[in-house]
């Protein structure tokens, strides 16, 4: 195997990796979303909310319910692509070994775009979780605090 083989080989591995972690901090970041949504609907039923508070807190959900979106778009499989596993599945067995030896720089720059996606919805997905929780907490100062 030559050096060049080697980087590819390893290029490849490293994105396939990015992808996996991504998933991964999606996967937590959903759970988190949504024991936010689950807690705030538990806390807010049996608190009287200020008209501000119902405002910021509204806002709040609303910015966490999106994240969500985003996050559960970062994980939906594509299924449509032209590498990897998709690509795979439309060839026979001989094809496969001819494509994977022929084609692994294509296979790493179709899986870094597909990286690069799911990361750019998962960073979106942070800062509307952010923001969410932000107004989550004024919302809940303003309740305690009993601003009209």
């Amino acid at each position: 195997m030559s050096t060049t083989d080697r980087d590819l080989t390893a290029a490849h591995a490293e994105v396939k990796a990015e992808i996996a972690r991504t998933d991964s901090k999606t996967a937590l970041l959903l759970a988190f979303v949504g024991a936010v949504l689950a807690g705030t609907w538990t806390v807010a039923r049996d608190v009287p909310l200020t008209v501000p508070a119902i405002v910021a807190g509204s806002l709040g959900l609303a910015l966490l319910v999106a994240a969500a979106g985003l996050l559960l778009r970062s994980v939906r499989p594509n299924l449509g692509g032209r590498h990897g596993f998709p690509l795979w599945a439309t060839l026979t067995a001989d094809e496969i070994g001819a494509a994977v030896a022929r084609d692994l720089a294509a296979d790493i720059a179709g899986l870094s775009r597909l990286a690069v996606a799911k990361f750019t919805c998962l960073r979106r997905a942070v800062d509307l979780t952010l923001t969410g929780g932000a107004l989550l907490i004024l919302a809940a100062l303003l309740a305690a605090g009993g601003v009209r």
